[in-house]
């Protein structure tokens, strides 16, 4: 799996191929059964036979890319290191620990070491901006109560 300063931003010329490629996909994608679909590589002439969820996801692939996102496919089961998770949120190594050890991520011990679910850490990180939402617009508030916030 590729670290996170890995994963680099489409260039313009991808940016604008993925636009025109999702407009067309998107199309397809309405008028096909969601059943496998046969696409033919027009340089090679090789046809290829491809789930409909290959086909929607590439589709959501290409819409990131056209908004000029980076992109990175994980299997969802895929358990990650506590240095990766780390990375994922933000924070440091220790700090990702003693949240593992406080229970607010699930984790399993593979010997000594400390395995987390992809999904749990991308709950978490969900979880936590939800939180620092609430907090900001719970500030707001209490701004515009005491008058330092003019709306």
């Amino acid at each position: 799996m590729n670290t996170l300063e890995d994963i680099k931003r489409p260039t313009k010329a991808e940016q604008k191929t993925a636009i025109e490629s999702y407009s067309v996909l998107s199309s397809v994608l309405r008028n096909l059964e969601e059943n496998d679909t046969e696409i033919e590589i027009e340089e090679t002439k090789e046809r290829l036979k491809l789930p409909y969820k290959a086909l929607k996801l590439l589709g959501d692939i290409l819409k990131s890319m056209g908004e000029g996102k980076p992109i990175s496919i994980v299997p969802v089961a895929t358990e990650v290191t506590t240095q990766k998770a780390a990375e994922i949120l933000g924070c440091s190594r220790p700090h990702l620990v003693k949240l593992l050890e406080e229970g607010k991520i699930n984790f399993t011990k593979v010997g000594k070491h400390r395995r987390i679910m992809f999904e749990d850490v991308l709950k978490y990180k969900k979880e936590m901006k939800l939180e620092q939402k609430k907090h900001i617009i719970d500030m707001m508030n209490f701004d515009e109560e005491i008058g330092l916030y003019d709306s």
